[in-house]
């Protein structure tokens, strides 16, 4: 089984517990306007990778990743399905931790494909479930995509015991609405599997990457959140979770 990548980090500290071996994939459908991997978006076969090779690069690093494991992200890693549920099958098989992160973008209320999603989950013992914004014509604005099949997909998996961290970017002027943020929280705190909320505050550090690829970048003029007003917003999203669960 062979999956195409835009890069590999053998000591990830951010997507996941531990120190976890991340495999980008290539191939996105979200056109996230502050995307932090834009070389990811297309589906290219420039690199490949089996995945033998992938537990092999694990097994020569394996006691860095004792309280790791594997992280499959991109680009959106379900674009390459098969490949994620055939790496994360033989890991399990070895006892090492598995790890989505996922916009949910290839996610629809059809069986067929709710079927390999449900094998896929089978393997994994945790998402990263990023939720890019809670209003639907907002979403389409900042990803160019709908996010009903995302909201669906995360009750998917709320619904079928999988465990979860939820991931919000804080994008000033663009995600930082104060109605829509008690939404989100409204939304968040009626999951039972979600074991941890991360507010990821927006950078641009990215944008070297979209003058290299001569692609343009939307967000030029929003300046990063301070501490501050993360914690400001996220204590807003934490109205709609006591709202939720006193509901």
């Amino acid at each position: 089984m062979v999956g195409y990548y835009s890069s590999i980090e053998t000591f990830g500290a951010v997507d996941g517990p531990g120190v976890r071996l991340v495999i980008f994939l290539q191939g996105c459908l979200l056109r996230c306007k502050y995307c932090h991997n834009p070389e990811t978006l297309e589906f290219k076969r420039d690199k490949e990778i089996t995945v033998d090779e992938v537990l092999a690069m694990y097994e020569k690093n394996k006691n860095f990743y004792a309280n790791g494991g594997i992280t499959l992200s991109g680009g959106e890693a379900t674009t390459q399905i098969e490949f994620c549920t055939e790496l994360f099958k033989k890991a399990k098989e070895k006892g090492i931790h598995t790890c989505l992160d996922t916009c949910f973008g290839t996610y629809q209320d059809v069986e067929k494909i709710k079927e390999k999603w449900v094998e896929l989950l089978k393997y994994t013992d945790l998402t990263l479930a990023d939720l890019k914004h809670i209003d639907n014509e907002k979403h389409i604005k900042l990803t160019s995509r709908p996010n009903e099949n995302i909201l669906q997909a995360i009750r998917f998996l709320d619904d079928n015991g999988n465990k979860m961290w939820v991931r919000h970017v804080l994008v000033p002027g663009w995600t930082d609405d104060q109605e829509d943020l008690i939404k989100l929280g409204e939304f968040i705190g009626k999951l039972r599997n979600m074991e941890r909320f991360e507010m990821l505050p927006y950078h641009n550090m990215m944008i070297p990457k979209y003058e290299n690829l001569k692609m343009k970048f939307y967000l030029k003029d929003v300046e990063p959140p301070t501490k501050i007003y993360v914690k400001e917003c996220r204590d807003i999203i934490k109205i709609g979770v006591d709202q939720a669960r006193k509901s």
